[in-house]
């Protein structure tokens, strides 16, 4: 069972990081269409999320089950302000080792969010002994997430170029890793 986190905003208010539910699919898909304008830093844009919200039930039960995948929401006032999913291998060769992604409403950019986000993660991670290596891709030109990924132990593994296409823009993207 992984323990909710919790963060206080300058605000005073109380954001709390823990797993989804099965319950959670409608508000989930609400949030990642919303999401998806705000900015072109994730892999996804608008119009690229289309799934049903009994598929996404689906999926957040077969996540729930599973000791190498996990999905979080961070919540202010029961509203879904942030993410993060994290996958491992299927296969005994790959189990150990997953890759995560995150969002963050922009509102709340540069609150913590992230931060709280993966370290609960990688608490998870540390706790369950299956996963020994977390990777991630982030835009080469995302500075602002590089710093954290590297405030919270990751190192720069290599570039994968051409990795996005943006407005017809190809974008480079930075592989990360952790071991754990």
């Amino acid at each position: 069972m992984l323990p909710a986190n919790r963060l206080c905003l300058a605000s005073g208010e109380e954001v709390v990081v823990r797993r989804t539910v099965e319950d959670d699919a409608e508000a989930l898909i609400r949030y990642v269409n919303d999401v998806a304008g705000e900015t072109d830093n994730l892999t996804f844009g608008v119009g690229d999320f289309d799934i049903s919200v009994d598929r996404e039930k689906e999926i957040l039960v077969e996540t729930l089950k599973s000791d190498n995948r996990l999905f979080l929401v961070a919540e202010l006032r029961e509203r879904i302000i942030g993410t993060l999913t994290f996958s491992g291998g299927r296969s005994s060769r790959t189990a150990h080792v997953g890759e995560f992604g995150m969002t963050v409403r922009q509102e709340y950019w540069g609150r913590g969010i992230g931060t709280l986000l993966v370290q609960t993660m990688l608490g998870w991670a540390r706790a369950g002994g299956k996963v020994r290596k977390v990777n991630l891709r982030v835009r080469t030109d995302n500075q602002r997430a590089i710093r954290l990924y590297e405030k919270m132990g990751f190192r720069r593994e290599g570039v994968h170029t051409r990795d996005l296409l943006i407005h017809g823009q190809f974008v480079a993207c930075l592989a990360m890793g952790l071991e754990i």
